[in-house]
């Protein structure tokens, strides 16, 4: 789809960004990093990871969040419907919004993104919201672990079997789903595989169901990790125990089995090592630059932190071809401005304040929730299966008015907005000290021409502003920088 932006018709028409430099200081470099492997690079976290001893220090301090306190316990029962105690996707959805704003552990949340676009399960079809949430906390548990381990987590999930219909899966009628799309979109891809293999790969996966436990508890393997009152379960004597054939081997084989062989092929690696790259770094990769990087993730049993830093040490990475040159998503958009405001910290204090209101402590993350929604993105509904189409596909007429109005959403003063206080971000200060204020923050340059047209509508805006005039200058600045091409690039 075409790219539309509404702003001054000398910026319109505008495609991408242009950039001669590789990115060449430690503080670029850490920016660089934020954006991709964060949820945007605010002046305060840039300061921190900095901090820690450089790019090399950022990149420790970014994978290794283990060992930092996330900065969230809202527990998702908070989000219970008091009339029924429902807890819906939807709800789910603001929960984890209000996660991303608050954590201090981004790559973390960031990486639940990337594995829940991966594992694509919505809550058009899983209605259970606490069943959604079981599965989000399984990504987040292993967003940065092994691959074997999170694709045998994600098989047993109950929030994917019912997606994939495995719970009809049966001895004697195998249902093809799960088999098909482990392969094409989890593991191998197109083209690496046979219907032979489906077929096989099916009756593998027979008998691998869903069961209720007493008192709502989840049973079986995952008994540890809560899912409402759903859990895996294996049905022994729905299992088709004989021998098959899948992708060249032969035995009797399990679904556990079938993870190991998926896992144990080098095609597996290089598939996921080639999507995480077109994430992250850019589209398109050529081979012998991908076939290096999944060479070391196979030889590494499938580590997926070690892939991380891989890539985050790459000199690809860091080149010409990668700065600014990823479409932002709708969380890279909403999520990170709302952060480089501080409004996380916001709602943070809001909570550890306590009270019974949580819809108002969340206010700004089901804001930001629903206006992510309008992008394109609505949280825990991907489209189908493949999840959500990316890239230029996140710019469109309709999105960009949306990116463009979320301006008034953070500045706005309606009782619906954010209504960030914005005379303490720009006091008294002058149109052109505001507009290098939000720049600075919204991490962004722009060429001399474009800061001009900022600064006149600034002023414009000061002029006309009835009451708070800080609000409207920084209204109308930010509009402006949403509206701009080099702002939908991270």
């Amino acid at each position: 789809m075409g790219i539309f932006f509404v702003f001054d018709d000398e910026l319109c028409g505008e495609t991408s960004v242009q950039t001669d430099m590789a990115l060449t200081t430690d503080r670029q470099k850490c920016a660089h990093l934020l954006r991709r492997f964060g949820l945007g690079a605010s002046e305060a976290e840039l300061d921190f990871y900095l901090s820690k001893g450089g790019i090399d220090g950022a990149i420790d301090t970014l994978l290794n969040y283990e060992g930092t306190p996330e900065g969230w316990d809202l527990d998702v029962e908070a989000m219970a419907n008091k009339n029924n105690n429902n807890v819906n996707p939807q709800a789910v959805g603001v929960w984890w919004a209000g996660r991303m704003l608050v954590t201090a552990r981004p790559l973390q949340e960031k990486m639940t993104l990337f594995w829940h676009d991966h594992f694509a399960t919505s809550g058009s079809k899983v209605t259970n919201g606490r069943v959604m949430h079981g599965q989000n906390e399984v990504l987040r548990a292993n967003a940065t672990g092994n691959f074997r381990t999170l694709l045998r987590e994600v098989s047993k999930d109950p929030a994917m079997l019912l997606w994939l219909d495995n719970q009809y899966n049966v001895k004697g009628k195998p249902n093809e789903n799960f088999a098909r799309e482990i392969m094409e979109l989890f593991t191998l891809g197109i083209g690496n595989y046979t219907e032979k293999d489906i077929q096989e790969g099916a009756r593998a996966f027979t008998g691998w169901s869903i069961g209720r436990g007493p008192q709502g508890r989840p049973v079986g393997d995952n008994a540890k990790i809560p899912r409402g009152s759903l859990g895996f379960q294996f049905r022994p004597t729905l299992h088709d125990s004989g021998s098959k054939s899948f992708l060249g081997k032969t035995g009797t084989f399990d679904g556990d089995d079938v993870i190991d062989i998926l896992c144990d092929n080098p095609r597996t690696a290089f598939y996921i090592t080639h999507k995480l790259w077109e994430w992250f770094v850019y589209p398109e990769p050529d081979e012998k630059v991908i076939q290096p990087v999944a060479d070391k993730f196979h030889k590494s049993n499938m580590n997926i932190k070690l892939l991380l830093r891989t890539v985050m040490k790459h000199p690809e990475f860091y080149s010409a071809r990668a700065e600014r040159k990823i479409f932002k998503c709708p969380v890279d958009f909403s999520i990170a401005i709302l952060r480089q405001l501080g409004i996380g910290q916001m709602v943070a204090q809001r909570l550890a304040a306590g009270g019974d209101n949580v819809g108002q402590q969340l206010g700004p993350a089901f804001l930001a929730k629903q206006k992510m929604k309008s992008m394109g993105m609505d949280l825990l509904f991907p489209p189908d299966v493949a999840g959500w189409d990316s890239g230029a596909n996140w710019v469109t007429s309709a999105t960009m008015v949306e990116r463009i109005n979320y301006a008034n959403l953070v500045f706005g003063t309606g009782a619906r907005n954010v209504r960030y206080p914005a005379a303490s971000l720009i006091g008294d200060a002058s149109p052109e000290q505001a507009v290098g204020k939000l720049l600075s923050i919204f991490d962004l340059e722009l060429p001399m021409n474009k800061v001009n047209i900022l600064v006149d509508a600034a002023r414009q805006a000061q002029s006309k502003a009835k009451g708070d005039s800080a609000a409207a200058m920084a209204q109308a600045i930010a509009r402006l920088i949403f509206a701009t091409p080099e702002f939908q690039f991270c």
